[in-house]
This record gives C-alpha cells, sequence and structure tokens, in this order.
C-alpha cells in the first residue's frame, strides 16, 4: 500500500509498534513494513500484535486496495521506490502484492516510464559506487584519527585486504608499519 514508509532504522528500537499498526491499518501489508523498517518479519508481526493490531487476511488486504485513493497512493509509492531507489518492477510486484503486470501498470499510472534493464543495472552500480566511496571515506576519517587497518577491518567485518583497498580508494596516506619482530640483522647481547 502506500503509507509513508517509516525511515530505515539503524536501531530496530526506533520503529515503534504504534509506527508500525498506523502504517498498517493505512493499508500496508507486513511484507512491505518489513522492507521499509529492516526490521524481520516476526519482528513485525510481534509488534503489531503489541499493539493491539487486527490483522487483514489477503482478500481484506485486496479489496481494499481497489479503492481508487488508496490505488493512486499505491502506485506513487511504487514510482519513488522505482525511480529513487532503482527497484525492479518484480521488486515493486512483490511490494504491491501484484504481478509484474500489475506492478508496470501502476507504475505507468503515476506517471513513471519503464526502464531497460541494463538502466536498471547502470542505477544500482551508481548507487553503490556512491555507497563504496563513502566508505571508504569514512575510514580514511577514522584510519587518519589512529585507528589500525585490523581494528577498522573487525569493526565493518571485511577482510583486511579490502580495508586496504577501500582506504587506498579514499586517497589515504599510509602510516609506516611496525616492525616489532628482529630487524635485518641480530643485535648483540652484551
Amino acid at each position: 500500500m502506500n503509507p509513508t514508509p517509516p525511515t530505515p532504522a539503524s536501531h530496530s528500537d526506533e520503529v515503534t509498534a504504534q509506527a508500525l499498526r498506523e502504517q498498517y491499518e493505512s493499508g500496508a501489508t507486513v511484507d512491505e513494513l518489513v522492507a521499509a523498517s529492516g526490521l524481520s518479519y516476526g519482528t513485525v508481526l510481534n509488534r503489531l500484535h503489541d499493539a493491539g493490531t487486527a490483522m487483514r487476511t489477503s482478500w481484506q488486504t485486496r479489496r481494499l486496495r481497489k479503492d481508487p485513493q488508496m490505488r493512486q497512493r499505491l502506485a506513487t509509492h511504487l514510482r519513488a521506490l522505482y525511480d529513487e531507489h532503482g527497484a525492479t518492477l518484480a521488486e515493486l510486484a512483490a511490494t504491491a502484492g501484484e504481478t509484474r503486470r500489475g506492478a508496470r501498470s501502476l507504475l505507468i499510472e503515476a506517471g513513471g516510464t519503464v526502464r531497460t534493464t541494463q538502466q536498471t543495472l547502470r542505477m544500482r552500480s551508481a548507487a553503490q559506487a556512491a555507497e563504496r566511496q563513502a566508505l571508504a571515506l569514512s575510514l580514511r576519517a577514522q584510519y587518519e584519527a589512529g585507528a589500525t587497518v585490523p581494528k577498522l577491518a573487525q569493526e565493518c567485518n571485511y577482510s583486511a585486504g579490502t580495508v586496504y583497498r577501500l582506504l587506498h580508494q579514499a586517497g589515504t596516506r599510509m602510516r609506516a608499519q611496525h616492525r616489532h619482530g628482529p630487524a635485518g640483522q641480530a643485535r648483540k647481547r652484551s
């Protein structure tokens, strides 16, 4: 449906049971709430039940979506997902509980233009490149503040090699490596 999806939360506690209930009662499905909130399916269901939400059957949701205003809001929501987030028709169909053909019709109703597969791939690739660059700059700032590569790798769950590549991509000037083992020549003891 076309509820205003909650902003993806960095902490699951930020998405309240009441906010999920309002979204659900305005026509969103549990799957849509899962996608919008980033919470698991079970967590969304539990929070809806905690808020005292009266659950719908799938046919009740379909009947609710036959409403012209609801259909228009759904079409607008799907277009935003398609244009701003690079969603595919298959993803729109899953979100709307429609077929790909139905999702395509809703997209066109909202004034959207259907992309080719190559255009979608380029759009997603550009978004991933931007995210990777932002991560690289964040790692650079942490490294320049004194963090070590192994510590950064552990924190972001990447290998040390990946962290080195991201730091290099961000133009980071690397510190000299410390040699903790014996130097080139063995020291003499006196």
